[in-house]
């Protein structure tokens, strides 16, 4: 997993955190070969400006997914759940 953050630099508990979250997605597809992982802080809106982007890598395809939230936490909570559906998606084809 490659996490990146722009901007500032992210501490050992929310890389572990997300990592936690991502890591959960093997389950629901074991081909699942990279993810990366940016975080950014976006100036458009004051309160939600935690954003996190994650594109996996999986055979055959590339899923993304980017959520914006009022913390990191909850913004990697919402792409893990966006990403688990389009995993999902994907083994169906």
């Amino acid at each position: 997993m490659k996490m990146q953050s722009v901007g500032f630099k992210a501490d050992k508990k929310l890389e572990a955190f997300i990592n936690q979250k991502l890591s959960k997605l093997n389950k629901f597809d074991s081909n699942i070969c990279d993810y990366n992982v940016i975080l950014n802080i976006e100036n458009s809106d004051p309160k939600a400006n935690k954003v996190v982007e994650v594109k996996v890598n999986v055979p055959g395809n590339e899923l993304f997914a980017r959520k914006q939230s009022n913390s990191f936490e909850a913004a990697a909570e919402l792409v893990a759940d966006a990403l688990r559906i389009q995993i999902l998606k994907n083994k169906e084809k």
